[in-house]
């Protein structure tokens, strides 16, 4: 649904994204992550179509938004970090105006409000003013905008920025429950709210893609932790004529439980390595307490990046 090849943006001598490429397909919720400055809001405004991109290229459903911009945006809903409202209309009375330059006809106007006011949860604050209403509710206001022509593409800027913790629980169900309905990408530099709603992250360092996987894959590159009593020259015997196996280490030593870090060499199958080492384990006289991937968080891997110069594998 979105193509991404080689985007760029520079500013003089300043380059803001640089030449990144990814795909992100239909029904996909994925996390653009990365501190401040990273350049995650240089590329939504390319990807909608308000930032002309410097160099690369970028399709949204097989459309180029620099030749056909106003059918790009027809696809996509946006909500920019700080949504643009006007505080002395109503909340119906902004929607309404919104509907308008969505270009919905006037018959389908009202189906379209109520539908938005009642996904977003507006009911009581629908005749208030915009200036009275609180952070969640303004953002809620703009996500109703940015919903209303059904978009196929939903895209977030920091949805959940000043919101207190209620707010925040309140925005996620509701990305939850669009995401059923469309693609949403969310821009954030707060990793709990990728955690919380993604499936997908996309880590962005200084201009450029340096993580892009899916979050249940954030796994240790070819790591797994083996828990057994034995005693670690023993099992580093044991274990040495497991070609796939790199290197071994101890990483816990408690209550007659050893845990065991194992590095695999990069062509290995885990699979069969893993049930080899529980076998020759259990066959060598200790008790097999746990054998699994290690578990990489996160935060951990945002760590691992930020430190790092490079790109991060998946």
């Amino acid at each position: 649904m979105i193509s991404v090849d080689g985007l760029t943006r520079t500013y003089g001598n300043f380059t803001a994204v640089d030449h990144m490429s990814f795909t992100i397909e239909k029904g996909e919720i994925v996390g653009l992550l990365g501190h401040n400055g990273a350049g995650k809001t240089t590329i939504m405004k390319m990807l909608t179509g308000y930032l002309e991109p410097s160099g690369g290229n970028i399709t949204i459903d097989g459309i180029d938004p620099a030749k056909d911009p106003l059918a790009v945006r027809r696809k996509i809903g946006y909500l920019p970090e700080n949504c643009p409202v006007y505080p002395e209309m109503s909340v119906i009375g902004y929607l309404d105006y919104a509907a308008k330059l969505h270009g919905i006809s006037e018959s389908k106007r009202p189906e379209r409000l109520r539908e938005a006011i009642a996904q977003t949860a507006l009911h009581d604050k629908a005749l208030r003013p915009v200036s009275t209403l609180s952070r969640g509710y303004l953002q809620r206001v703009g996500v109703a905008q940015a919903i209303l022509h059904k978009p196929s593409i939903l895209i977030l800027d920091e949805p959940t920025n000043g919101l207190d913790p209620t707010q925040i629980q309140q925005m996620r169900t509701l990305i939850r429950n669009l995401a059923g309905q469309a693609t949403v990408i969310i821009s954030t530099h707060i990793l709990q709210e990728v955690q919380a709603v993604c499936s997908r992250v996309m880590i962005i360092r200084n201009g450029t893609l340096a993580l892009d996987t899916d979050l249940d894959k954030l796994t240790a590159r070819g790591n797994l932790i083996l828990g057994t009593d034995g005693e670690e020259k023993r099992i580093q015997d044991q274990l040495r004529v497991m070609e796939c196996i790199s290197a071994l280490s101890l990483v816990d030593d408690s209550e007659g439980e050893r845990r065991y870090r194992l590095t695999l060499t990069p062509e290995s199958d885990s699979r069969a390595c893993a049930t080899e080492i529980a076998r020759i384990v259990q066959e060598g006289g200790n008790t097999l307490f746990e054998l699994a991937p290690e578990q990489r968080s996160l935060e951990t891997v945002f760590g691992e990046i930020s430190a790092d110069q490079g790109r991060i594998a998946a």
